[in-house]
């Protein structure tokens, strides 16, 4: 039987493996590295660790449709990022990117919530 600080350990372990191999994918291939970033890796990882776990269905259900929402006010992030990066460098870019991201956050949340979805 493992035991919950091993199993943490492994957690991390795998969960932080996938980061460095996209990173290393990243360096060999522009395309290829961005293919596997894009791969919802840490969800489905975070989906099995909430069922190895033995979370009620509902909560894993619940972390899929979540996740679903959250994703897409970060999508304009990534059409911005490349554009800022070439005129203002990497950390006003990423900066701009984090504050473009938050306002779609909030104007996600204020969309969906006329529609009765509750996202916070």
């Amino acid at each position: 039987m493992i035991s919950s600080a091993q199993w943490i350990i492994t957690k991390y372990l795998i969960t932080s493996g996938i980061v460095v191999l996209v990173s290393e994918f990243a360096k060999r291939s522009d395309r290829l590295g961005s293919f596997v970033a894009a791969l919802p890796l840490v969800t489905v990882l975070t989906l099995l660790w909430l069922y190895f776990e033995n979370q009620e269905q509902v909560k894993i259900a619940n972390h899929a449709w979540f996740t679903f929402w959250y994703v897409l006010p970060t999508l304009p992030m990534f059409l911005a990022f490349p554009w800022l990066i070439n005129r203002f460098g990497f950390w006003w870019a990423l900066g701009w990117s984090a504050i473009i991201t938050m306002v779609c956050f909030g104007v996600l949340i204020s969309v969906m919530r006329q529609f009765g979805v509750e996202l916070i």
